[in-house]
């Protein structure tokens, strides 16, 4: 048996360490001496071994306790640490380029751009764009839908952004943010019969179809402008003709509202994917059909 100096001598820590391990249950003691003092066996050091080695990785003492009481959890503590550690170290990544992004701008500039990244911190998240994008769609769509938009619509803040990303991502949060604020605008009334659900979910096929050939700069497909033309029509209970083309090649081009044009274009500076954005694509669409219609004559 050994006293609490002792094994604190052989496991090369100190005792403080030792007694503080034992207070808080992770070292029990194997017996007391006559005189009441704590005695511990060999098995206490090499528990002591490992109670230092996973405290070397941070790991809190309850983290600590719940290995050493099953060890089989020590795969989902690892685990969770290193979410947490990617936390950190995304934040670190977004402070160092933002402080990047101050350092290298014009004096004049600087106010400005400190006031847009102070409202985003160094832990930026999407609230505000759902918020945004849940005060421009529709009401009563269904949630399952309404959330593959918002996984569409709204950039994932990068792990590791440029000065110009991280720039890009707060002017997109203060758009978002100004609009819920401040846009008072009531909805427009709809259509007797309009199906909003039916208009969406279309869109979203028709940019699925158009995706490929945009990203080969190919001009869209019959298919995708089919689609894209049937999502107008059967959400408003109508037919896919001529006249019908007509009417929406002459109507208010979709997304041309100066707010949703710079949405897409901060959106796309902040993914900097290839992919395109949903906007690039609406846009694309509408561009091809207005092009077809002319060149047959019939817009």
């Amino acid at each position: 048996m050994w006293s609490i100096g002792e094994l604190a001598e052989r496991a090369g820590a100190t005792v403080k360490t030792v007694r503080y391990y034992s207070d808080q249950g992770l070292l029990p003691e194997a017996a007391r001496s006559s005189g009441g003092h704590r005695r511990y066996g060999p098995e206490a050091l090499e528990r002591l071994g490992l109670i230092r080695s996973l405290r070397t990785l941070d790991l809190p003492v309850a983290e600590v306790t719940r290995v050493l009481e099953r060890e089989e959890v020590l795969e989902d503590v690892i685990a969770g640490q290193l979410r947490e550690l990617g936390s950190q170290l995304t934040a670190l990544r977004w402070r160092e380029a933002a402080l990047q992004l101050l350092r290298d701008c014009a004096g004049q500039e600087r106010a400005d751009r400190l006031r847009l990244i102070g409202a985003i911190g160094t832990s930026p998240n999407t609230e505000v764009l759902a918020r945004f994008w849940r005060r421009l769609l529709p009401l009563r769509m269904p949630a399952g839908l309404v959330s593959s938009i918002l996984d569409e619509a709204v950039p994932q803040p990068p792990a590791d952004p440029t000065p110009d990303q991280v720039l890009a991502f707060a002017r997109l949060h203060a758009l978002a943010d100004e609009f819920c604020r401040n846009d008072c605008r009531p909805a427009p009334p709809a259509e007797e019969g309009y199906r909003p659900a039916v208009f969406y979910q279309g869109l979203g096929e028709a940019y699925a179809l158009a995706r490929t050939d945009l990203l080969a700069f190919r001009p869209p497909g019959d298919e995708a402008l089919d689609c894209f033309v049937a999502a107008h029509a059967d959400s408003r209970g109508l037919r896919d003709t001529p006249a019908f083309r007509r009417e929406l090649s002459a109507g208010p081009a979709q997304g041309a509202d100066p707010v949703m044009v710079r949405y897409w274009k901060l959106t796309a500076e902040v993914s900097r994917a290839p992919e395109p954005t949903m906007g690039a694509t609406h846009h694309w669409l509408q561009t091809a059909l207005d092009q077809r219609l002319g060149q047959t004559g019939d817009a």
